[in-house]
């Protein structure tokens, strides 16, 4: 049925996750103010490209680090927090599908939490989504193919920044539902919802998910989701598998590491309490700051305003940034993010009273 390799886990080990991607041959685009232009004037859509990746520094691996050791504390118990939330809300053997790639590291630790601290048969798979063009719907069938019930399936990723991707799942599986005449939950749970746009949150805190720093030496080597001519229609959406980062991996490091701490957590402190966040209140703030913004920087495109620090890491590592907004220069979560913006010229601008630890504004390539 499909041109992908059975049971392909990037880097992580088998039992792990599965991608339901299918790896592929891609020259990226170098030109990166080239490619915005592609993308902001139509002609491309974003999915279609991949921006080169390249090894982190060491100045910026040592951010990682740092950033890892200061908050894996917070980011364990999170993951813990959202085993418990999904162990409450399902029945039975669950079926995690994270949505590639910053999901994927979140899935390998919850998967891990749901079979040794809740004692839950969980399996799980790692899929694309992408704006404006849905899920993988391929990636659907061949889910419910191998046997998981519609009821067992939770959707999983990082965090919301806009809560785009929230709502592009959202009816993308509503119109797979009523096509297939099944009852997928189309709901997201993330560790963080920035946006109020999550199902399910473990927590509402912009903080730094270490993952977000790094691109594919923690997400199993695998690249951003690509959808173009060369995928046919009964094929996974596509990656770049980078097989040269190999040596300096870190996914199954920092997993395993983030699942001990969790099993630790649990076992001094017990499991927490399956309570979400508010979301109304998180939906509310989002959108007062949106339209504030759109105003205060004369932007008529919401998709060039990237909330939080893990949109704003993105925004820095792969696209052409206009501007760096920081809460707190002094803050150690947006370090790695002052020593990008210092590398690539980006201005930075304070604004004590952001909703935010971050924002980016990618710059348009339209004007003039």
């Amino acid at each position: 049925m499909n041109a992908a390799a059975p049971h392909f886990s990037g880097s992580y080990a088998q039992g792990d996750v599965e991608f339901l991607l299918t790896p592929m041959a891609l020259e990226p685009i170098r030109d990166l103010a080239e490619k915005e232009r592609l993308i902001q004037s139509g002609q491309r859509h974003y999915s279609e490209m991949l921006s080169p990746e390249s090894l982190p520094s060491p100045a910026y691996l040592a951010l990682f680090q740092s950033a890892f050791e200061a908050n894996r504390t917070q980011m364990a118990r999170d993951c813990l927090r959202l085993a418990a939330l999904i162990a409450a809300r399902r029945n039975g053997p669950v079926t995690l599908v994270s949505l590639a790639r910053a999901g994927t590291p979140v899935g390998v630790i919850l998967v891990h939490l749901l079979r040794e601290v809740f004692q839950r048969e969980c399996r799980h798979y790692s899929v694309s989504i992408i704006r404006d063009r849905g899920i993988d719907q391929v990636a659907l069938r061949h889910i419910l193919a191998q046997g998981a019930s519609a009821e067992s399936i939770v959707f999983v990723d990082g965090w919301t920044g806009k809560g785009v991707i929230s709502r592009e799942l959202r009816h993308t599986v509503e119109q797979f539902n009523r096509e297939h005449k099944v009852t997928i939950d189309s709901g997201l749970f993330v560790l963080s919802d920035l946006a109020g746009t999550a199902a399910c949150a473990a927590s509402c805190d912009d903080y730094l998910i270490a993952s977000s720093i790094l691109n594919a030496t923690v997400s199993g080597l695998v690249s951003r989701s690509v959808l173009n001519e060369s995928i046919g229609p009964d094929q996974f959406h596509g990656c770049v598998y980078y097989a040269q980062f190999e040596a300096h991996d870190q996914s199954r490091a920092f997993a395993d590491a983030l699942v001990a701490d969790a099993i630790a957590l649990a076992a001094n402190e017990g499991l927490p309490a399956a309570v979400a966040t508010d979301a109304p209140a998180m939906a509310a703030r989002s959108q007062a700051y949106m339209d504030s913004a759109q105003k205060q920087y004369g932007i008529s495109d919401i998709n060039l305003i990237k909330p939080g620090i893990g949109e704003a890491t993105r925004v820095l590592l792969r696209r052409v940034p206009e501007r760096l907004i920081v809460r707190d220069t002094n803050a150690p979560d947006v370090a790695h993010l002052l020593l990008l913006a210092h590398e690539k010229a980006i201005p930075v601008t304070m604004e004590p009273a952001l909703p935010y630890q971050a924002v980016a504004l990618i710059r348009s390539a339209l004007d003039g």
